[in-house]
């Protein structure tokens, strides 16, 4: 890539994050809105295991269950023909 493509593609991508955080209103997080009845928060221990360990653990299991389940053979290393 040459340098005026890498300049085009760096201020393409600084206009695109600029006009993303203009367009987004964080302020008016701050007004609860009509009917808005937030729960509880979440402690440390609750965010991490419901944001880091689950999503782990889901992909754990779903890589174990592919991995056990697999039946295919396509995938034995074939021997090699003698010349």
């Amino acid at each position: 890539m040459d340098k005026k493509n890498a300049l085009r593609v760096g201020a393409l991508a600084a206009g695109t994050t600029l006009m993303m955080l203009l367009m987004s209103s964080p302020a008016l997080a701050l007004t609860p809105d009509d009917g808005d009845d937030p729960g509880p928060g979440l402690s440390v221990i609750e965010t991490l295991g419901l944001y880091v360990v689950a999503p782990i653990g889901l992909f754990a299991l779903i890589a174990g269950l592919v991995m056990v389940l697999d039946r295919s053979t396509d995938r034995e290393p074939k021997a090699k023909a003698k010349a």
